[in-house]
């Protein structure tokens, strides 16, 4: 057995954010590791340290930043990418000491960036060199999240995602499909089934067919789920806006190709509140098709998460919204407060609820649902 001539780098690594961003960070540590480099566990080891970073709210950016400032204090060799990597100057002037910062999805400029400031020339040895062919996972070895796109092209008022990760963009079918057959090879046993908005899955690139296995499949949510439920995993749907054509996804989980389980931001149950959140869905319809699903698979689960104190919010809006998940009876259920996120056009709306208001309504929420 051969050795390289030069012990590898050693880079540290830190994901912060959503489970999309855990894929990213997956993607760069698996080229990180293909060149060659080490990943340890602790700033005390690492030559250099990547941080991944979630920029969606102000919490979110807070705590970023706060991560960056200790990998600099502990480490004192920083690279930043992710969401918060669009505030390239916010960065900067509070932590001028990072050596750079990208965005979401910029792997090749974060490879570059590491090649730069901690160059190594790997020596390929078959032996030793062996990276897993679904890749580097952050997971445990029974799940793994697989992500169908990137990016969104709804204009709600609340979010700056479209900004920060760009309109909606599909992968390929067979990609997607390659990937899975991958993870499930490794003996993943439950496929998480990610994306801004996986309902919308290959509108962008008109449904277009690909193929698998020798057989044609349709790039739409359908023929995904169809496909997925071939390959004998658990597939779990998340981040589905409640189109009309989810209603064909319904009876794939009543037949046990998909778990019966949707993960849905709802956000809201008033219709004005709706209206001024842009969200691509109201609250009556939302009230149907969820009884019309319920009908054909009566053991389906039903998640969803909602705000409240939104800008404008009333009483009356409020009522509205516990009417609505009383009515809705959804299984489980999360509830933010509003958060005010710099370049979000809600920021412009009238009508600013108070905290101890927004703690209230969360209060009283919690208890209805």
């Amino acid at each position: 057995m051969t050795n390289n001539p030069a012990a590898p780098p050693k880079v540290g690594f830190v994901s912060l954010g959503c489970p999309k961003a855990l894929v990213d960070s997956e993607r760069i540590m698996t080229e990180l590791r293909i060149d060659g480099y080490e990943l340890v566990g602790s700033y005390a080891d690492a030559e250099l340290v990547v941080v991944n970073t979630c920029g969606f709210i102000d919490s979110a950016k807070a705590e970023s930043l706060e991560t960056i400032g200790e990998a600099l204090d502990e480490n004192g060799r920083v690279i930043v990418t992710g969401c918060l990597g669009v505030h390239e100057q916010e960065v900067k002037s509070l932590h001028p000491g990072v050596l750079s910062v990208t965005g979401p999805q910029q792997y090749e400029a974060v490879m570059g960036a590491v090649r730069r400031y901690l160059p190594f020339q790997k020596v390929h040895d078959p032996h030793v060199d062996l990276v897993p062919p679904q890749g580097i996972k952050l997971t445990p070895k029974h799940y793994a999240y697989l992500k169908i796109s990137e990016g969104c092209n709804h204009k709600c008022s609340f979010c700056i995602i479209p900004s920060m990760r760009g309109r909606l963009s599909s992968r390929p079918i067979d990609e997607v499909m390659g990937e899975a057959e991958r993870l499930v090879q490794a003996g993943v046993r439950e496929l998480l089934i990610i994306s801004q908005d996986t309902s919308a899955y290959g509108s962008d690139i008109k449904y277009r067919t690909g193929f698998w296995q020798g057989k044609p499949v349709k790039a739409d949510m359908i023929g995904l789920c169809r496909a997925l439920g071939e390959l004998g995993v658990w597939v779990r749907l998340h981040y589905v806006y409640p189109y009309p054509h989810v209603d064909s996804v319904i009876p794939l989980m009543a037949d046990g190709l998909v778990v019966p389980y949707l993960d849905i931001p709802l956000q809201h149950g008033s219709p004005r509140i709706l209206k001024l959140m842009r969200r691509p869905a109201h609250a009556e319809d939302a009230l149907q098709r969820i009884s019309q699903w319920r009908a054909v698979c009566p053991d389906i689960t039903l998640r969803s998460t909602f705000i409240v104190g939104f800008p404008g919010e009333t009483d009356e809006d409020f009522d509205l919204l516990l009417d609505f998940i009383e009515a809705a009876e959804l299984d489980r259920v999360g509830c933010f407060q509003y958060s005010a996120v710099a370049g979000a056009a809600a920021n412009e709306l009238s009508g600013t609820v108070s905290e101890a208001e927004k703690q209230a309504r969360w209060d009283e929420f919690m208890r209805t649902q």
